[in-house]
């Protein structure tokens, strides 16, 4: 394709160094669909006449079934997909196939390429993580009346609901969503007709291509066009935040399941034994996908490394953004494609998490808000209900097991009325502050949810149509 400016061929070396096949093949239907919009704006602006353009289109298309049938092998003599779609090409058409890269640049195309890809790749994501959100739901609601530790610390702090549990990690991939749908609002820019930096001479059409490949507009500056890569940043930052709560869930259910805790039961499907020891039961899907998180993240600061030095406009270095790109997606799309139904057969045991509550020191705080109701400043309330437990810890007893009459003598303040307050399911009902972990306040929480799914898949469905 530059031989006109050499002397001697590429050597092979080379060609194996440089070509990027192994990881641009993967693009060739998007690379033909921007191939078919430029050819259509070719002929819209009379550089190819109707008939031209009709009979590219008709190769085209023969090549991309060629690549569905898996008959067309890819040369690494012609470095990468662009290359050998016109290659095959001009061998079907002749010389018209030579017309094919009029007034458009390999930097311009991989660039366009890249975002038909991507787009398409993250539509189908936000199908996914609806799929995962809906499961979060559906636990939140078949768990809104179990009782379990709440932790800072990893040391137990408060009775919660588990549904507000679930509901925590909704909310969490709810942002994970609201990234997911920036990274695709960041891509509503054309690149196409920006050339190699400087855009062309030739009477090229960028809004005709724009329209036809189903952006909002050309992009604004052809240096930045083909120069900037912030819209493969944005899906990483996307998925380096999705992979970081997977992570964390995976890593709350890993303890919540062991033996120690043990009121979190894993669905025996989605884990696995030991080649040794006959009793176990393995969490790998969730090992795994906090082995793979780290993963994500290096794809992440990958492109970045690659991004901070790099002087304006394109260099080769920007062939390499597709290896981490193509990595991370496809452990992203692994994690979304497990965890919903793995998930939703996550069950717990109410009456193991009940015994994790058998000293009642959980309800500690009930106890000294319980005296600010009383009047008592809260920082003395705080210090008296820490006495209180500092008694039942030196003798060895539980806060549910002190009598009314041991209570008055360790908080004269203490009336009849504390006693019902000592429960549980009380305790977690009573926290209604908006966004606490009382039944009534987790139930709106998950109304709520549901609701803005269903905002979020009206305005999906519309951008489908």
């Amino acid at each position: 394709m530059w031989k006109g400016r050499f002397s001697e061929n590429t050597a092979d070396i080379v060609l194996n160094y440089s070509q990027s096949l192994d990881v641009d093949w993967c693009l060739a239907p998007f690379d033909i669909q921007g191939s078919l919009a430029h050819a259509q704006m070719l002929v819209s602006v009379g550089l190819l006449t109707p008939d031209e353009g009709l009979r590219m289109e008709q190769g085209l298309k023969q090549i991309l079934r060629e690549i569905e049938e898996d008959k067309f092998k890819p040369s690494i003599e012609l470095e990468d997909v662009h290359m050998n779609i016109e290659h095959r090409l001009t061998e079907i058409l002749g010389s018209l196939g030579e017309k094919l890269h009029t007034g458009r640049s390999r930097n311009d195309q991989i660039a366009t390429t890249v975002r038909l890809f991507l787009r398409d790749k993250l539509a189908d994501f936000q199908e996914k993580m609806r799929a995962l959100l809906e499961v979060l739901l559906g636990r939140a609601k078949a768990h809104l009346y179990v009782v379990v530790p709440g932790y800072t610390h990893l040391q137990q702090a408060q009775p919660i609901s588990l549904g507000h549990y679930w509901m925590a990690h909704f909310q969490a991939f709810r942002r994970d969503y609201t990234r997911l749908q920036a990274a695709l609002d960041g891509m509503q820019e054309c690149p196409l007709g920006s050339g190699a930096l400087a855009g062309s001479t030739l009477p090229l059409d960028r809004f005709f291509t724009s329209e036809a490949l189903g952006f909002q507009s050309p992009s604004e500056n052809s240096l930045d066009s083909v120069a900037q890569r912030d819209y493969l940043l944005d899906y990483h930052y996307f998925a380096t935040g999705f992979a970081i709560h997977c992570s964390r869930l995976s890593e709350d259910l890993v303890i919540y399941n062991s033996q120690e805790f043990g009121w979190i039961n894993l669905p025996d499907a989605f884990c696995t034994g030991s080649s040794m020891m006959p009793q176990k039961k393995n969490p790998d899907v969730l090992e795994l996908t906090r082995g793979r998180t780290g993963q994500i993240i290096g794809h992440l600061l990958d492109l970045i490394i690659s991004l901070k030095g790099l002087p304006m406009t394109y260099n080769r270095d920007l062939q390499e953004d597709k290896r981490g790109l193509l990595a991370s997606l496809t452990a992203v799309e692994a994690i979304l494609s497990i965890f919903p139904p793995f998930l939703s057969q996550v069950e717990a045991d109410q009456d193991r998490a009940i015994l994790g509550f058998q000293n009642g020191l959980t309800l500690a705080t009930d106890v000294a808000e319980y005296l600010v109701g009383k009047g008592i400043p809260f920082r003395e309330a705080h210090w008296k209900a820490g006495q209180v437990v500092r008694y039942c810890l030196d003798h060895n007893c539980s806060l549910f097991q002190l009598s009314l009459s041991e209570w008055q003598d360790l908080v004269p303040e203490v009336e009849e009325d504390l006693l019902p307050l000592l429960d549980l399911k009380t305790s977690v009902s009573r926290r209604q502050t908006y966004g606490g972990t009382s039944f009534s306040e987790v139930n709106r929480q998950i109304d709520h949810g549901w609701n803005w799914i269903k905002s979020i898949k009206i305005i999906a469905n519309k951008a489908k149509s």
